[in-house]
Parts: C-alpha cells; structure tokens; sequence
C-alpha cells in the first residue's frame, strides 16, 4: 500500500472490457514522508468516488484488484484503498 495525491482523470475510448463502468484516476504516489513525490504517475480504479487533490491509498495488489473486478484477466493491477481525512 502506497499514499498519493490524484492528479487527474483517464478516459478511454476503448478499455478492457473488465474496466467497463469503473472510474480510473491518475495518482502520484507519496514516499513514506507523505509529501515528496516518489516516482512517475500510476492509474488507479477508484470504487469510492476520490475526486482530484484527494490523498489517497493505492494498492498494488494485483489479485485483490482482479476479485474487486470480477476478471482474472484485467490488466488493471492499481486500486483505491481509501480516501485520508483532510
């Protein structure tokens, strides 16, 4: 588990179909300092609605993305954990 910033939307004309119907968010991961960034950007499915500038917690973890899917064949592997308290 990682914190990050989101810094933006993606939209796609054409997606998996496991990605049908999910938001996907552009996140800038946090070093364990929670400020700094630490590198480049990831997209994260949001399941709870995080809008931009929100802190939130990602995840990497490829299968737990997959069941929070219903795929096992989504090239999704990042998700949204959690939104932090302003």
């Amino acid at each position: 588990m990682q914190t990050g910033r989101v810094i933006g939307n993606a939209t796609a004309t054409v997606k998996h179909p496991s990605m049908e119907g999910w938001k996907l968010l552009v996140v800038q991961p946090y070093g364990p300092d929670g400020h700094t960034p630490d590198g480049d950007p990831i997209l994260a499915v949001d399941v709870l609605g995080a809008g931009i500038e929100d802190i939130v917690i990602v995840s990497s973890d490829g299968k737990g993305t997959q069941q929070l899917l219903g795929s096992r064949t989504t090239p999704v592997r990042w998700s949204v954990l959690g939104i932090a308290d302003p």
